[in-house]
């Protein structure tokens, strides 16, 4: 049976194509590459076809498309007997809602309104609704689609179009018009556009199909939670990754039931943490999913000293589209942050102003509003975090002096513990941040894509070698068993990708070239926007069309600057697709795609190596998403959940354990080299990473050098690869003087097999891969 925590974890996308029992079959494949436990996506039964599983709709089975119980056992059987654990993510924020006849709960509150057995399950406010759930579904107003027909009676259910709805017992139609059985029901039916002011349910972040869950009742706790308290009475699942805790009323209290269900299991989070902010210590929880430490890793590998040319390039795409100067970061998310509390979330600050008592008050509102834009990080945990409310009080006070009467009336509610109005600012905090930051503002802050990735600050241009041993030796002090990432499903850019345009920092100029001889070909007229676009094309490439169109569909419309989801432009996207096509049918742009492509994959390369070796050997728990053992090259979702091909994988693996020594090329071999002997080492020799602390390194070159003593083995890693070459321009090693200082016993490198004894010489130790990883004593 495997520890009670990981030492590493494989993530794997269950769903209907790739099952529990296609997992199961890559028990030998996850033992050779190293992996200590895998990592399942959610289980639970989710709506049909569903291709991620977080739109659970019944949470008390395992989805029989990815399995079923059966499976999931027959799954647990093969890997515990291998040695291997378990991890699951849990969704316990909401439920899936799009189909209501999929989710019987659901059904059953449609059914039967208030009086269901139900009711409590989700975070209705009944008396907002008249005792109706609003249901945003209509593309008319009721009279015309009961007119055309749309909205109909068929087979004792209220029907439009393809959605379907229960009868209320008693309601029946007899001779009844469908508009009067309609208004009979616990529910309305009203157009979607509506959604983003009147709806009387709480959401995921702006979802109507997904349906807010009240977890913080004991009741519903236990039936929302009762298969999974059986996968640990069992013996079948060892770990969980809880979904989004930021959205539930009482996080801390959850996580304290969750501790008891699970025995003391391990728990990890996706609490997305700010700039500066740190995970509550008193959450009962083994840490974070990580993206912290991938913004750290990130940065460690930008040059500090192209954000300057990097901004003026922004500066001229800025004023060529006439969108004037670039605010500062903090003015550019309040922006977007206010406008999506007061768009798609304003139902969310209705509620607010009701809970106050102060119902469709616009000076409550827009004193909300302005909070919530102003608000630094994701949420509080009152009475933990009162300083953030004070933070955002005091910034709407300076921008929007005429609230000071609004804010003084609400702010005391709101530093309440204990009142309505606090518990669920809270809540709505997070989502105003997701949506307005991580949703939108990423997709308009283009100088360098590196930076907009989940869990970052764009703002946070590079970090020094200094600066990231701090974070790390902070990291394994205070949360050793965290996870730790670079890819996951929700990530904006794959590892590979964002390590391939951090060498743009390095040649800013010379990209500015480049892109200037792109939109000359193609553009679409939004310059920021241009360079984003071929970013992704550049950081991603070779990718198909399809994949690139999708990709940059959504970029645009997430941004909301020149088109959006509910207003699209045809013009301006007509003129997106175009350029993308560009790069497939225009033999120039093409030809200029590749050759620059060629001219910067060698060193993201070397940032990719580099990045996955301090991540594999690193503080905490290194979770490797699926397929990026070899390179990651996804862009955002749902692209970053392809199927993987594991036969080659495997083959690559095979061929590396026989003794090839792959070279660094668009195969990937090497980066399964290095993922595989570094998850190797980290299982088979926990005793050698017991501790952070950073080697010395002397000489000429040492600004390109990161070097850990983790307990016995050592990890060097190349930073700025670019301005590495450049030094070997007189001929001879880039490394010349430079060199890992460290005591005269001899020491292997696992990635060549070569043994060193003494000081080493960079330019002997990095003449074959950009990394190595050290071990004490000579090779065997």
């Amino acid at each position: 049976m495997a520890t009670r925590r990981p030492i590493s974890t494989y993530r794997l996308q269950i769903r209907p194509s790739f099952t529990l029992d296609d997992a199961a079959a890559l028990r030998d494949y996850v033992h050779d590459l190293g992996v200590d436990w895998v990592y399942f996506s959610p289980l639970l039964t989710a709506a049909e076809g569903s291709d991620h599983g977080y739109d659970v709709v019944d949470p008390t089975t395992v989805d029989p498309a990815r399995g079923g119980r059966a499976g999931l056992e027959r799954a647990a059987r093969v890997f515990h007997d291998a040695g291997r654990g378990i991890l699951v993510d849990i969704v316990p924020n909401h439920l899936g809602v799009a189909r209501a006849e999929e989710n019987a709960w659901w059904w059953d509150v449609l059914a039967h309104g208030p009086s269901s057995r139900f009711a409590s399950a989700f975070d209705i406010d009944w008396r907002f609704g008249g005792g109706k759930v609003r249901l945003p579904v209509l593309g008319e107003s009721p009279e015309q689609a009961a007119a055309s027909g749309a909205l109909r009676i068929e087979q004792g259910e209220l029907r439009y179009h393809e959605h379907r709805f229960p009868l209320a017992p008693g309601s029946e139609p007899d001779d009844d018009d469908v508009l009067t059985v309609h208004a009979r029901q616990h529910y309305e039916l009203m157009l979607w556009q509506r959604e983003g002011s009147d709806l009387d349910y709480r959401r995921f972040f702006g979802v109507s199909s997904l349906a807010a869950v009240r977890v913080e009742d004991p009741e519903v706790f236990e039936e929302s939670h009762r298969e999974i308290r059986s996968w640990f009475a069992d013996g079948i699942v060892d770990g969980l990754r809880v979904d989004h805790p930021d959205g539930l009323r009482a996080p801390g209290e959850y996580l304290e039931r969750l501790d008891e269900l699970t025995g003391g299991g391990y728990v990890v989070v996706e609490k997305i943490l700010e700039h500066g902010e740190t995970l509550p210590q008193f959450f009962a929880t083994d840490g974070t999913t990580g993206y912290e430490t991938l913004a750290d890793i990130d940065r460690v590998l930008v040059d500090p000293s192209g954000e300057g040319e990097l901004d003026a390039l922004d500066a001229r795409l800025r004023e060529r589209t006439g969108l004037g100067e670039a605010q500062p970061w903090p003015d550019v998310i309040a922006g977007t942050k206010r406008a999506i509390a007061t768009g798609i979330l304003r139902s969310e600050v209705r509620r607010l102003a009701r809970d106050l008592g102060a119902p469709d008050d616009p000076a409550t509102e827009d004193a909300l509003v302005e909070l919530l834009s102003r608000f630094p990080v994701y949420r509080s945990y009152l009475p933990a975090g009162g300083e953030h409310l004070a933070s955002a009080a005091a910034a709407a006070r300076a921008h929007r002096p005429d609230l000071a009467p609004a804010l003084d009336a609400v702010l005391p509610s709101l530093a309440d513990p204990r009142h309505p109005a606090a518990l669920r600012f809270q809540q709505t905090s997070g989502m105003v941040m997701a949506k307005g930051v991580e949703d939108t503002a990423f997709y308009r802050a283009t100088r360098l894509g590196t930076l907009t990735e989940v869990g970052a600050d764009p703002s946070v241009f590079a970090l020094g070698v200094e600066g990231f041993h701090a974070a790390q030796a902070a990291r394994h002090a205070s949360w050793p068993h965290a996870m730790t990432t670079l890819s996951t499903h929700d990530t904006k850019r794959g590892e590979d990708v964002r390590a391939r345009l951090s060498v743009l920092a390095e040649i800013p100029r010379r990209w500015a070239e480049v892109l200037e001889e792109l939109t000359d070909a193609a553009s679409t007229g939004h310059g920021p926007f241009d360079a984003l676009l071929w970013q992704a094309i550049v950081g991603a490439w070779p990718a198909s069309r399809d994949r690139l169109h999708a990709y940059a569909e959504k970029a645009a419309r997430e941004a909301a600057e020149a088109t959006s989801w509910l207003d699209p432009d045809a013009g301006f996207e007509r003129r997106m697709h175009a350029a993308v096509d560009a790069a497939f049918d225009d033999a120039a742009v093409a030809a200029r795609v590749e050759s620059f492509v060629a001219e910067i994959e060698g060193a993201g390369w070397s940032n990719s190596l580099s990045a996955k070796l301090l991540q594999l050997t690193g503080p905490g728990v290194p979770d490797v998403y699926q397929g990026s053992e070899l390179w990651e090259q996804s862009l955002v979702d749902p692209d970053n959940r392809r199927a993987v091909d594991f036969d080659e994988r495997r083959r690559i693996l095979a061929r590396i354990d026989a003794g090839e020594q792959p070279v660094v090329d668009r195969s990937g071999a090497a980066k399964l080299l290095v993922t595989s002997r570094a998850l190797r080492l980290r299982r088979d020799r926990p005793d050698l990473f017991t501790r952070y602390t950073p080697m010395t390194v002397v000489g000429d070159a040492v600004d390109h050098a990161i070097a850990v003593d983790r307990g016995g083995a050592v990890a060097v890693a190349t930073r700025l690869p670019v301005g590495l070459a450049r030094r070997s321009a007189a001929g001879g090693s880039p490394w010349g003087t430079t060199t890992l200082l460290r005591h005269a016993g001899a020491t292997t490198d696992v990635l060549t097999g070569r043994t060193f004894t003494g000081h080493i010489a960079l330019a002997e130790l990095l003449d074959v891969y950009p990394v190595a990883l050290l071990v004490p004593g000579e090779a065997s």
